[in-house]
C-alpha cells in the first residue's frame, strides 16, 4: 500500500503530499481506520492492487454522517475495475453504518477519477480553484458528493 501511495505522490496529483511516505507514516494513517472509517484492500494474483478508505470529512460532530473517500490503484492494475470494486464496497459499508453523504476531492485533470465517481452516482458540486500546488503548477480541486440515502447502489 505504501508503494502504491508513493507512486501517486511522485507521479500524480491524486494527492498533494509532495514527499514519499515512510512505512511508519502509513502505519499511523492505517491506525486511524477501522470501524466507522473502513480501509478496504484489493488483492489480485497475490499482490495488493489497490485500496480505498473512508475518512472523517471534518472534525466537528455536525459532520459525523459525512465521510470522504480516497482510492488508489497500482499502475499495473489500473483500468481493470479495481477502483470500481473498491468504491462499491466502501459505499456499501458507508450505507451500513448510516452514513448520509460521501464526498470526494478530485484534482483537475484526473479524468479516470472523474469517470469513476460519475459512474458511481457522485455529482459535481464545486471547484476550489488553485488551492494546491504540485509539479510547479497551481492545481484545482473538484468536489463530488453522493447522498447515500437518495441513491441506489450503482
Amino acid at each position: 500500500m505504501t508503494a502504491i501511495y508513493n507512486d501517486a505522490v511522485e507521479h500524480t496529483t491524486s494527492t498533494f503530499d509532495l514527499e514519499a511516505r515512510t512505512l511508519a507514516d502509513r502505519r499511523a494513517w492505517f491506525d486511524e481506520h477501522g470501524g466507522r472509517f473502513p480501509l478496504i484492500v484489493a488483492e489480485v494474483d497475490g499482490h495488493v492492487a489497490g485500496y480505498c478508505s473512508l475518512s472523517r470529512f471534518r472534525p466537528k460532530h455536525g459532520y459525523d454522517a459525512t465521510l470522504e473517500s480516497s482510492v488508489y490503484v497500482a499502475e499495473a492494475d489500473r483500468g481493470r475495475g479495481v477502483a470500481t470494486a473498491l468504491m462499491q464496497e466502501a459505499l456499501g459499508r458507508a450505507r451500513a453504518i448510516g452514513c448520509h453523504a460521501v464526498v470526494a476531492a478530485v484534482a483537475g485533470g484526473n479524468e479516470a477519477s472523474v469517470r469513476l465517481h460519475r459512474h458511481l452516482g457522485f455529482r459535481p458540486v464545486g471547484v476550489l480553484r488553485e488551492v494546491g500546488r504540485k509539479f510547479g503548477r497551481w492545481q484545482d480541486v473538484h468536489l463530488y458528493e453522493l447522498l447515500l440515502d437518495r441513491q441506489e447502489d450503482p
